[in-house]
């Protein structure tokens, strides 16, 4: 089933999110602000937090992870620049919710989860909202799926000390990837272009994520 076929009781506060969260901070994309309005964030929370799905801030999720703030979202994946051409790579499924706003604005979307059932719910959720463009895979993130590379765009959802040297390789030439790297108790989002084979970073807004695992 396809959600923008099935209205549902959360739209207004998802109007509401884009509008207050989104448009009133400064996203732009038009693209993106109606993803953000079709896809119900509210099949990606745990069934006791769903009040707040649409509220500005992260809800934890199983496995000690969690699904990320609208905002932050909306500023990573607003970042990445994509077109519905664009094949994409996401490090961290968590509970699937990036990864079906990001089938709204690329051509494929492949996402790599570390701990399995998380996968397994996170694709159960996207195949019930009929997105067929998201290949979810279990594994080391900070490796990410070089037989699917190059990748246009690379949206890491988990915090690193540094760039990933294997991401950054599966990076096309002028490819972006959007990162947050520091310390666990604040990182700041890294904008990293691929220029000449180089990295050209720029930095943006702090933020708080978890870490990435390798191995």
């Amino acid at each position: 089933m396809d959600a923008e076929l099935h209205p549902d009781r959360f739209a207004g506060e998802r109007q509401h999110m884009v509008e207050t969260q989104l448009r009133a901070r400064g996203i732009r994309d038009q693209r993106l602000l109606n993803a953000m309005a079709t896809i119900p964030r509210h099949e990606f929370v745990e069934a006791r937090y769903r009040g707040q799905a649409y509220e500005d801030h992260p809800l934890p999720i199983d496995a000690g992870q969690t699904i990320s703030q609208p905002y932050i979202v909306a500023l990573m994946l607003e970042l990445l620049q994509l077109d519905s051409s664009s094949k994409v790579l996401e490090i961290g499924t968590g509970s699937g919710y990036q990864a079906a706003v990001l089938s709204k604005l690329a051509n494929h979307v492949y996402t790599v989860e570390r701990h399995a059932e998380l996968a397994r719910q996170a694709a159960d959720a996207l195949l019930q909202l009929g997105l067929n463009n998201v290949s979810v895979a279990t594994g080391d993130g900070s490796m990410g799926l070089a037989e699917h590379a190059p990748f246009d765009a690379i949206v890491v959802s988990a915090a690193a000390a540094q760039v990933p040297p294997a991401l950054f390789e599966q990076l096309r030439e002028g490819g972006r990837m959007i990162i947050p790297v520091g310390p666990p108790e604040a990182q700041e989002l890294q904008l990293v272009r691929k220029q000449a084979g180089k990295a050209l970073i720029s930095l943006r807004e702090g933020c708080r994520f978890v870490p990435l695992i390798s191995g």
